[in-house]
């Protein structure tokens, strides 16, 4: 990557029980450790509110236009990572902390009813499971907070972002453990960016099999 590049990380606020929400937690550790000598790490914290997290990832968009932007979540009940390939448009029935849901259910009115990410999740999820990472790919990011996030980030950055659902509580969400996982698959993501043919060629014999 050349000099200069910049990724934004984000996590979410306070949710139920977790004052400290973990994304947000994970997100400031990755901003500790950094992503290498050559990329600036930026954060954002995002409440839990589908108003507020639209404004601000729009503004993220208009203002930094990061290379890629990062987007972390929490999945209860999950035991691994979980790369999120794909952002639902609409079905936002579900309300936030402040008791709202979009009133025409969807992120974007009129946009397009899904979008995926430029990064092949697919790939990247294969490569860690095959050296023993537990590392999921997943199209379906929950239609509430994480999914409309990512929505609104894949639209307004024209599709360069990723989501990360992050285990909690698992013996995978120790910091020591979970942050260098999040640094190793987000610089894979990068290097993909830099250099989609690999993934490209991969994902094309999967689907012949």
């Amino acid at each position: 990557m050349s000099n200069g590049d910049s990724v934004m990380v984000t996590g979410f606020g306070p949710f139920r029980q977790f004052l400290v929400n973990p994304s947000w937690k994970a997100a400031q550790e990755l901003k500790l450790v950094g992503l290498g000598e050559n990329t600036d790490i930026y954060i954002k914290e995002l409440p839990v509110s589908y108003v507020k997290t639209e404004q601000i990832i729009a503004e993220i968009w208009k203002t930094l236009n990061p290379k890629f932007a990062v987007h972390l979540g929490i999945a209860r009940g999950s035991s691994g990572i979980i790369l999120e390939q794909t952002g639902k448009n609409c079905g936002y029935r579900d309300k936030d902390v402040c008791g709202f849901c979009p009133k025409s259910l969807c992120c974007v009115e009129g946009g397009p009813e899904k979008l995926d990410s430029i990064v092949n999740m697919r790939a990247v999820s294969k490569a860690f499971r095959q050296a023993g990472m537990d590392v999921i790919y997943s199209r379906d990011a929950g239609r509430y907070l994480c999914d409309f996030a990512y929505y609104c980030s894949l639209y307004h950055g024209r599709r360069r972002a990723a989501f990360i659902h992050i285990p909690s509580p698992s013996s995978l969400s120790s910091a020591d453990r979970l942050v260098p996982l999040l640094q190793s698959l987000i610089r894979t993501m990068l290097d993909q960016l830099e250099d989609p043919s690999e993934a490209t060629r991969e994902d094309n014999e999967q689907q012949a099999h």
